[in-house]
């Protein structure tokens, strides 16, 4: 995927990318017959090929939206959507979705990026339904509402069933991807949690806000990222910890590995603390999500397939063949 990380700086104009041959050093190839000033936003260099109709979507629009998106993202190409109307962008590094009419879009930093609601959209096509419902929290966190992405759920469109069943799961309370997996497990396995969940001791003092809250009981839930790992951070946790437990509360926490490598541990913990028998089927319920999502190996696969398919033999010949100036 183009690069969004360098999008920081001030917008430069998109006719400092250039058509044809490479002008000299210092110029970097975007695609075949493009290439841009090394101080040039690629995203920019793209809008002298792109149509005036196009806009930047999908999960590159994500990343400029500022959501939290899939660890893979910058192995995919560009995503764009265009009406159908228009002559189809056919270049390598560019993956063009057709649409039935113009996409709304918003400027970003000289930009043209499909707003939230069709944003979701765009992604509600190919994700996973775990991947979906993270970047959904994540998008309810900014200028995105619920309503916007109730009314772009409209019959008949690609992504809606998918888009409205994340929806109804998704949460923006939540303050991390991570913290939404986690409580995607609970969901999964029957667990009633509460997010963001004040704690306050029995004389109404503040102890801790924490990340799940199971409803009905003393214990809370939380994800132990990285961190957690630095020693001023292991001193805070471990105050708050004790001021937890004089509080007549307990903590547990979970690591990454815990929710993808060892989640039948996680549920027996659960059943166990809960008094409840073992019900397998939760436990399959939550493979199901994991696996097709991209916290696995196999789905970022499944994933990369779908948004960056093989490209036509004469595209592909077009994108190998070397130009004189590649040795300049």
């Amino acid at each position: 995927m183009t690069d969004v990380s360098a999008h920081d700086g001030a917008a430069a104009p998109a006719d400092g990318a250039r058509r044809g041959r490479r002008p000299g050093r210092g110029w970097q190839r975007v695609t075949w017959g493009l290439h841009r000033p090394s101080g040039l936003d690629p995203l920019l260099a793209w809008k002298v090929v792109l149509p005036s109709t196009a806009v930047v979507s999908h999960l590159t629009a994500a990343a400029l939206h500022g959501w939290w998106t899939p660890t893979m993202a910058p192995q995919l190409p560009l995503l764009v959507d265009q009406p159908a109307t228009t002559h189809r962008t056919r270049r390598p590094g560019v993956r063009v979705t057709r649409t039935h009419g113009p996409v709304p879009a918003t400027d970003v930093r000289g930009v043209r990026v499909a707003d939230p609601a069709h944003t979701l959209l765009a992604c509600a096509r190919d994700l996973a339904l775990l991947d979906l419902v993270v970047l959904v929290d994540s998008a309810l966190r900014s200028s995105c509402t619920v309503e916007d992405v109730r009314a772009v759920c409209t019959p008949r469109r690609r992504g809606v069933v998918a888009l409205r069943e994340a929806l109804m799961l998704a949460d923006p309370r939540a303050e991390s991807p991570w913290e939404s997996v986690l409580r995607l497990m609970h969901v999964a396995f029957d667990v009633q949690v509460v997010p963001q969940h004040t704690v306050h001791d029995d004389a109404g003092r503040f102890v801790a806000r924490a990340d799940l809250w199971l409803e009905g009981t003393t214990t809370i839930h939380e994800y132990d990222g990285a961190v957690h790992r630095t020693a001023d951070q292991h001193r805070a946790d471990l105050r708050r910890d004790r001021a937890l437990v004089g509080a007549g509360w307990t903590r547990r926490g979970f690591t990454a590995s815990d929710l993808c490598d060892r989640p039948a541990e996680v549920l027996h913990d659960l059943d166990r603390a809960l008094g409840r028998p073992h019900v397998p089927e939760r436990l399959r319920r939550w493979a199901a999500l994991l696996d097709q999502s991209t916290f696995t190996a196999r789905g970022r696969a499944r994933l990369l397939r779908r948004l960056a398919p093989p490209q036509p033999a004469r595209v592909r010949s077009l994108a190998a063949r070397p130009t004189p100036d590649d040795a300049v």
